[in-house]
């Protein structure tokens, strides 16, 4: 894995030229093993890479590469698992290669199929192609956005990066915060693609590639996940027939992300998703595999047992780390430096750890995200479709006469209503959490169109609750184009598709490539092989979600590997008792950051608003940690990077 930067600008080239050194070595925890400039001044452009050895070790690999002719150049963050194929492909119509290197057949493969050379690629990239033939710079990101690749662009000045804080490097870049991305990093805890924090400045969408040439900029997708179309798909398959497809498609793609010149593991929570990724390792290499997990102190959140029950079973070589809670404390004043973009999800900080701690014995690890996006793994898929079916049936006036009775009901009532579903809730969930939910019921009573009633599941601080805390509302997004494309579908296939296209890359995937990248590992995602997800984006919902369950086919695919009582249990999820801590460790970080000076100071929130979420949840009458986790993160990533 790598880092990219660049820039085209001649009249500004000498400038930018003498900064990019420095910009790409923000990029060095991405490649500290090789790092290499490229400069054209009759076209006004830079490249600069830095290396991180997957396969060929050699200088053979270095980048920028060039071709044959010196014309063409390639600067390229990912691995591309067909590489060898294309090769040959390449060798049987003239091709001869230098390297042992998937960057060479990258580049040759646009050398002889122009922009098409996309359709070719299996894997995960982000890559930017300098063609002087042509004066244009051609770059492209992986389908379903693995790989990161932002730029921006204004008054003639073109700049891009792996991450943010490559562009923010340049003097020339103007560090003016997009107003409209303030409140959508509120709603979502992530800024949805293709906006950034900052104003011309974007995300390029996964599936996409843009093209900058003499006419200007233009950018295209070539590729998109399938809408599923009904029942049609697959009409004349068994469920066997499924299972058997299913394991042949899961086991290509774990074989294909094996391919590496450097040690290779798994990172292994002991859930569904990981633990399948495992078992087909051990099934398909050569070797013993080394797998690696956190464990946490506090039982609630502690996953770490069922990742050594499925490390035993399978005979893995498993690496087990305890992490304290100050261990976890003490990264948290690193996350606005690693996330260099405003982004609100507390599970980074595991996600930080379980890196380094696989670092320290591999370089490359296989991962099991994606798996509750394709399979309905997450609670509120279907229970946003459950919600849909009652309450779409219950009359207007008899919906909104029970929100205001809920409204009325007072606090310690509702508490009093919790204590009969302890038993049946997870253990994270606490009388906090019970009261919260009680206000969301209130807000689907008066909104149950099946967008806001999914919205209510994934937002943080709600459409009016955004307007009241800065004054102003939250724009649309790819959220609300996404379930306008799938009108018409299951509601349970619309919400997983847009989580696909929104949570998936901007929140999930940002945050795993972020973390790994800052213990300089690479991180391979099997199941989003996007063979795969062409498979599982037609499969009917019965074999997603049966019976009250999510990841019908996929738990009983695993259960070929793996006993039952192994993994058939409430989902834990990756995540740290930040409710807790704000009561305790975090309180004093969180009043400092909060302060009703410091708010006032800035002018964005709404600071008596603030200070009563804040009283609420220190007293423990209300859980309002994800609320004033993204205001923290916010505060602390303004500290660093705007001042």
């Amino acid at each position: 894995m790598c880092g990219i930067a660049g820039f085209s600008c001649r009249r500004r080239f000498d400038s930018l030229k003498n900064q990019l050194p420095g910009a790409a070595r923000t990029l060095s925890h991405r490649g500290p093993d090789d790092s290499g400039l490229f400069f054209s001044e009759g076209a006004g452009v830079g490249m600069a890479h830095q290396r991180l050895s997957i396969i060929d070790l050699s200088s053979a690999g270095h980048q920028p590469m060039t071709s044959d002719d010196g014309a063409v150049r390639i600067v390229y963050n990912g691995e591309v698992y067909n590489f060898l194929e294309i090769r040959k492909e390449l060798e049987g119509v003239g091709h001869a290669f230098r390297s042992n290197t998937d960057t060479e057949v990258i580049l040759k493969a646009y050398l002889q199929w122009g922009f098409d050379c996309l359709e070719k690629f299996v894997g995960m990239f982000a890559f930017a192609i300098w063609d002087s033939r042509k004066r244009l710079f051609f770059m492209a990101r992986d389908r379903l956005g693995i790989k990161p690749l932002y730029y921006h662009f204004h008054n003639g000045l073109f700049l891009f990066a792996s991450e943010l804080k490559a562009i923010a490097a340049f003097d020339e870049f103007k560090k003016n915060v997009d107003p409209d991305a303030v409140p959508l990093f509120l709603h979502y805890q992530y800024i949805p693609a293709p906006r950034t924090i900052f104003k011309h400045t974007q995300k390029l969408m996964p599936g996409h590639f843009l093209v900058l040439d003499d006419n200007g900029l233009h950018e295209r997708a070539y590729w998109s996940i399938p809408i599923p179309k009904g029942e049609q798909y697959f009409s004349d398959w068994r469920e066997e027939d499924h299972l058997q497809h299913l394991d042949r498609l899961l086991t290509r793609a774990v074989s294909d992300r094996l391919v590496s010149d450097v040690p290779l593991g798994a990172l292994l929570s002991g859930g569904i998703d990981s633990s399948m990724v495992v078992a087909l390792m051990q099934k398909t290499s050569n070797s013993t595999v080394k797998t690696f997990s956190i464990g946490v102190r506090d039982r609630d959140y502690n996953e770490a047992p069922w990742a050594a029950k499925v490390a035993a079973h399978l005979g893995t070589d498993h690496t087990e780390l305890e992490v304290t809670p100050e261990e976890a404390l003490n990264l948290i004043p690193r996350l606005p430096e690693t996330y260099d973009e405003p982004y609100a999800d507390s599970s980074a900080i595991p996600t930080l750890l379980v890196s380094h701690l696989t670092r320290s014995r591999v370089t490359v690890a296989l991962s099991g995200d994606g798996g509750d996006e394709q399979f309905s793994g997450y609670i509120r898929y279907w229970s946003t479709d459950a919600m849909a079916r009652t309450f779409q049936r219950l009359p207007a006036t008899m919906k909104n006469r029970l929100a205001g009775w809920l409204e009325q009901v007072p606090t310690p009532w509702v508490e009093a209503c919790y204590r009969p579903f302890r038993p049946y809730l997870p253990q994270q969930f606490n009388v906090a959490n019970f009261t919260d939910k009680w206000q969301k019921l209130i807000f689907l009573m008066r909104h149950s169109s099946p967008e806001d009633l999914y919205r209510m599941t994934v937002c943080l601080w709600s459409s009016d609750e955004v307007r009241q805390l800065i004054g102003r509302g939250v724009p649309d997004s790819r959220f609300e184009a996404l379930f306008h494309e799938t009108e018409g579908n299951s509601l349970l296939s619309r919400v997983m598709r847009v989580d696909q296209g929104t949570y998936l890359p901007d929140g999930m995937l940002t945050k795993v490539d972020r973390a790994s990248m800052a213990a300089s590992l690479e991180i391979r995602v099997p199941l989003l092989d996007h063979r795969v997800v062409e498979y599982t984006a037609t499969l009917p919902d019965h074999l997603k979600y049966r019976n009250g369950s999510g990841k019908y086919l996929l738990k009983k695919l695993l259960a070929r590997y793996l006993p039952r009582d192994l993994f058939e249990r409430p989902k834990m999820g990756f995540s740290v008792p930040i409710d807790r801590w704000f009561r305790k460790e975090l309180k004093e970080l969180l009043l400092d950051y909060l302060s009703p000076n410091r708010l006032n100071k800035e002018g964005l929130f709404d600071s008596e608003l603030v200070q009563e979420k804040i009283a609420e949840h220190l007293s423990g009458r209300c859980s309002h940690q994800h609320r004033l986790w993204s205001l923290l993160m916010w505060e602390m990533w303004r500290e660093r990077w705007i001042g």
